[in-house]
């Protein structure tokens, strides 16, 4: 048995006049040792501030939560032989009153380092399927929705339940649901993963692999993993314009992927040049600026959302 210890020191009088400051002091010192990875560390007057500060955004993402400030907007995927819609990726956004739109890494990493991805991500999931229901209901030729799963999520054992009730509000909700899983998550643990994949498509629910290319899989799992889509990360697309290497790596997963009779989705595509070369390729869809940034719902249904007399 092997034990490691990390300390958190305060000093008398220098960080405290009284034992309840002078543990709070240390306390704030062993978490930044714990962070850090170093053995030991004394404490200083800034790493309060950062307590302080985490604190604080955590008990504003409480409170947006609550009072509904967080949105979802929808990034089209399109065919890319013919131009049209194919489906649409729902990305969570915090509109903050007094900032406004807050960028995702500002606050999706402290959403999961608080659990409270996990709130945030059941809501994400019924929004999208709200969304999804209302449009379809309206007579408009709506998409299938896709939606991010954390890790957290993902490793949570009522999981699968969650998303059963999600499901529940209306029997064609699962029609328009897909759930984007990074890959390296899927390959953590490939037995559970396979398992709990297999209940989710049960429901009729279709399953991307997110930023595939980066999990190093192995292509003996990959091939008897229970999903729809293959998602290229963007790099390896922004790659594939600036050298054999990366076009060469672009072709072997869109071959791999349709060889397992997968669907192939380009990420980040932002040029006419990309667009080409992966419809060359036999890429079957993209997302990125090259067709639209994420837009608001209405925004989204207004601009993309045919009828459906007119889709037909």
């Amino acid at each position: 048995m092997r034990i490691s210890v990390r300390v958190g020191i305060a000093l008398f009088p220098d960080d405290g006049a009284d034992a309840d400051t002078l543990l709070r002091n240390a306390e704030a010192a062993l978490k930044k040792a714990k962070g850090t990875g170093d053995r030991y560390l004394f404490f200083a007057p800034a790493m309060t501030a950062r307590v302080a500060e985490r604190l604080s955004q955590e008990n504003r993402l409480r409170d947006a939560l609550d009072k509904g400030e967080f949105v979802l907007h929808y990034q089209p995927k399109v065919n890319l032989a013919t131009g049209l819609l194919t489906s649409a990726e729902a990305l969570i956004r915090w509109n903050d009153p007094k900032t406004g739109l807050v960028p995702p890494l500002q606050f999706i990493p402290l959403l999961e380092e608080t659990g409270l991805i996990h709130e945030v991500g059941r809501w994400a999931m019924r929004k999208a399927i709200e969304d999804y229901l209302r449009w379809r209901d309206a007579g408009l030729a709506c998409v299938r929705i896709a939606v991010n799963v954390s890790p957290l999520q993902l490793r949570n054992r009522n999981f699968v339940a969650e998303i059963e009730q999600a499901l529940s509000v209306d029997a064609h909700a699962s029609a328009g649901l897909e759930l984007e899983i990074t890959e390296s998550l899927v390959m953590e643990d490939v037995k559970h993963s396979t398992g709990l994949l297999l209940a989710i498509r049960a429901m009729g629910v279709t399953i991307a692999i997110d930023d595939f290319g980066t999990g190093y899989s192995s292509l003996s799992y990959l091939s008897k993993l229970p999903v729809d889509t293959l998602k290229i990360d963007r790099a390896f697309v922004n790659d594939m314009t600036t050298g054999p290497e990366g076009l060469a790596l672009v072709t072997t997963i869109i071959n791999l992927a349709h060889s397992l009779k997968l669907k192939v989705v380009a990420e980040g595509v932002e040029t006419e040049e990309q667009s080409r070369l992966l419809r060359l390729l036999g890429c079957d869809e993209m997302q990125g600026y090259l067709f639209s940034k994420p837009v608001p719902g209405d925004m989204f249904e207004a601009k993309f959302l045919l009828p459906m007399a007119n889709a037909a």
